[in-house]
């Protein structure tokens, strides 16, 4: 399998550097192996094209990331307390990794319809996640039983991913992480049972 072959991970971190650097549009593939250090017919034996060395970045670092977040919220007993931790990591994450904060938040914004269901199947297993903390949060009583599941999630994830977005279009200046509890605290009381 190429995900294994030493030079697809090469490829994939230069990818992210150039991308950043340059904008999805400017970087042509010769900018990619010159960053990975491999000659330009070298990116063809692993990729079909820059759009597959795109959608192939997204499904590698995201996979990593969904991967991390899943195991760091199992470890977590209540649905606040999960939730929080998701809020946590979503940003470490991306403030740990500026150059794959603005392909994220900039770059594959950018992208074409085909493109975007591609990005799209990738989120799923991460939206499965807020779907299971939505549930729990029901079950316990945290947050009201009448929620619309899919609009709460839609509403969880806009929130995290424009909170990157702005900090990524504000050059970075501030300290994401520092903003996870505040907007933690805005959704568990958006969601709360009245009373709480």
């Amino acid at each position: 399998m190429k995900k294994n072959k030493p030079k697809y991970k090469q490829i994939i971190d230069a990818a992210v550097i150039v991308i950043a650097e340059n904008g999805y549009h400017s970087s042509q593939v010769s900018k990619i192996a010159k960053q990975a250090g491999v000659a330009d017919g070298t990116i063809y034996l692993y990729f079909k094209n820059k759009e597959d060395i795109l959608v192939s970045l997204f499904q590698e670092k995201m996979g990593q990331f969904i991967e991390k977040i899943e195991h760091e919220t199992t470890s977590r007993q209540t649905a606040e307390e999960k939730l929080l931790t998701l809020v946590e990591t979503h940003f470490e994450q991306l403030s740990a990794d500026h150059h794959l904060a603005i392909v994220t938040q900039l770059e594959l914004r950018q992208s074409n319809k085909e493109l975007r269901q591609k990005i799209n199947l990738v989120l799923k297993p991460y939206l499965n996640v807020i779907d299971a903390i939505i549930e729990e949060g029901v079950e316990e009583e945290l947050f009201r039983p009448n929620l619309d599941r899919r609009l709460v999630r839609q509403m969880i994830f806009g929130t995290l991913d424009e909170t990157v977005t702005n900090w990524v279009m504000k050059e970075q200046r501030y300290n994401i992480v520092d903003q996870a509890q505040e907007v933690h605290s805005l959704i568990v009381h958006g969601l709360a049972r009245s009373g709480q």
